[in-house]
């Protein structure tokens, strides 16, 4: 997959601020800026109840990358119907990210994940499609954790420092 370029660029801030550009937030996270940040998933139960829950992301060539035990909520929900949100709050602005969730199988991106896992401490290996180790944060369940890759079609930035504004970019869908 490479980087994706915004189809649509809306201004929503109110205060007279140019909008901003999709390059803030990539730049951002192509640095790697998600280690060591809490990002959130948003998921939705089987009777329309939404969840929410803390997890470790990756970003990697355009993609959020992240994992799930199996068992837990957010996986189950997932499951169930693959619409998710992601947000962060990054070094300058927060971030919301609408799209979908599926899991990984593909040998070839699960090792490559796992490569930038182990770069950044966590140290997994990939092991019958799915991802292995000593530790995952708690709420993971035990391994194996599966790996998901998260597809966004909408981003919703705010900066936090300037120069200030709001906007929404719309990407192709996959």
């Amino acid at each position: 997959m490479t980087e994706r370029t915004p189809i649509e660029t809306k201004n929503l801030d109110i205060y007279g601020h140019e909008a901003l550009p999709w390059s803030r937030p990539r730049d951002l996270l192509a640095a790697g800026v998600f280690f060591g940040r809490p990002a959130f998933l948003g998921t939705v139960r089987p009777e329309g109840i939404p969840h929410s829950a803390g997890i470790g992301a990756i970003w990697m060539e355009g993609d959020i990358y992240f994992t799930s035990g199996p068992g837990t909520r957010k996986a189950r929900n997932l499951a169930e119907n693959p619409a998710c949100t992601i947000s962060a709050k990054l070094e300058t602005i927060d971030i919301v990210f609408e799209g979908e969730a599926a899991r990984v199988t593909d040998v070839v991106i699960l090792e490559k994940v796992a490569a930038m896992c182990r770069d950044t401490g966590w140290p997994v290996h990939v092991e019958k499609g799915a991802f292995t180790g000593p530790f995952n944060a708690p709420s993971a369940g035990p391994a194996p954790w599966n790996l998901y890759r998260f597809t966004f079609h909408t981003a919703i930035g705010n900066a936090t420092t300037e120069p200030h504004g709001a906007t929404r970019w719309k990407f192709e869908r996959n």
